[in-house]
């Protein structure tokens, strides 16, 4: 089965998706270079050729350019092909799809979810850290316990994951914010 793969800029860099004749199959998170980006994206995906988008995977590449500029575009309609991934992770991939544009779950809240014991968050996060096509399937949206980041398989690591809830502008605690600790009005010092 054919793969194909583009290539595009986005507001953290350029990213890549992949495809073939059922669905996307991966994204590509940026690298340091476009260079390095591309080469990551044959290296995880050996059998893909560049090759011109088809309408589908034309419109799921805006919707990654308007998220990574801070919109909240709707991924449902995004043709997937994931059906030779795991059974767990595909059903750890629905759950964390569900989680809304800048909300947050955690491990152990998902694998609750699925009807888990708590020590199945682990298996989880393996499960995220395994996600082909990050963005669409929000991996990044799921913290480790007390809202800590936990992990993040993409290229940069947790710094990538805070940077793409920053963008999401997704509260990790119930803590206020600096900002949201100030008064309403500040009084004027005349």
């Amino acid at each position: 089965m054919a793969q194909g793969f583009s290539i595009f800029e986005t507001a953290i860099g350029p990213c890549g998706i992949v495809w073939n004749e059922y669905g996307i199959i991966g994204v590509q998170l940026p690298e340091a270079t476009l260079g390095r980006t591309r080469l990551r994206l044959q290296k995880r995906f050996r059998e893909a050729r560049e090759a011109a988008s088809s309408p589908e995977i034309s419109a799921a590449i805006e919707k990654i350019i308007a998220l990574l500029r801070g919109e909240r575009p709707d991924f449902s309609d995004a043709k997937l092909d994931i059906k030779t991934l795991p059974e767990f992770n595909r059903r750890v991939y629905e759950i964390a799809s569900a989680i809304p544009h800048g909300a947050v779950m955690t491990y152990g809240e998902i694998a609750a979810k699925l009807g888990e014991k708590p020590q199945a968050a682990r298996d989880v996060g393996k499960a995220l850290g395994e996600n082909p096509i990050p963005l669409i399937i929000p991996c990044h949206r799921v913290l480790a316990a007390n809202g800590r980041p936990g992990g993040y398989s993409g290229s940069g690591g947790v710094k990538t994951k805070l940077k793409l809830l920053t963008i999401e502008g997704a509260k990790l605690s119930d803590e206020p914010s600096l900002f949201e600790k100030l008064p309403l009005s500040a009084r004027s010092g005349r």
